[in-house]
């Protein structure tokens, strides 16, 4: 039986100036999968969601954490993570760069996040299928729409 547990977090989906998103990909210390995801994660007593979102991707990448906006989207999330299922709802953010492909700083992450942080990509949001591990949210790009609805993943439907 996998233990059940709620964590308040908060995502930021990172963009930068072509519309590609950031997604890190982590390896679960507890099995051994493998994971795409915008950075982020939980949020620390006294903190607001669009703190923790700061903090964490400043964290994570050392992206500036001022390009967060203040808006968010909740999502529903259940991913299990080293051994635990988190359930619940999360805040996720945007965040809008000038430059193509930004580099990202490491220096910000915990031991064991430096461990099980692969690497990450920064891809364009018509080529989030093509990857090889799953990508979490699932539903990442309805996501995106909701947070910038003039984006050109608007039309995709109308591919």
């Amino acid at each position: 039986m996998v233990e059940t547990t709620h964590r308040p977090a908060a995502r930021v989906i990172c963009l930068d100036a072509a519309h590609r998103l950031l997604l890190l990909h982590w390896r679960d210390p507890f099995d051994g999968t493998w994971l795409w995801e915008p950075p982020g994660g939980g949020i620390e007593s006294g903190e607001t969601p669009l703190v923790a979102a700061r903090r964490e991707l400043a964290e994570e990448t050392g992206l500036d954490p001022a390009a967060v906006l203040d808006r968010s989207v909740l999502v529903d999330r259940d991913v299990q993570w080293n051994g635990k299922r988190y359930i619940g709802t999360e805040h996720f953010f945007v965040a809008q760069f000038a430059d193509e492909q930004p580099s990202l700083v490491r220096t910000g992450l915990l031991p064991d996040e430096q461990v099980n942080l692969d690497t990450h990509v920064w891809i364009e949001w018509s080529d989030l299928s093509s990857l090889p591990d799953p990508v979490e949210p699932p539903q990442l790009l309805a996501v995106l729409g909701t947070l910038v609805p003039d984006g050109p993943w608007r039309h995709r439907d109308r591919a």
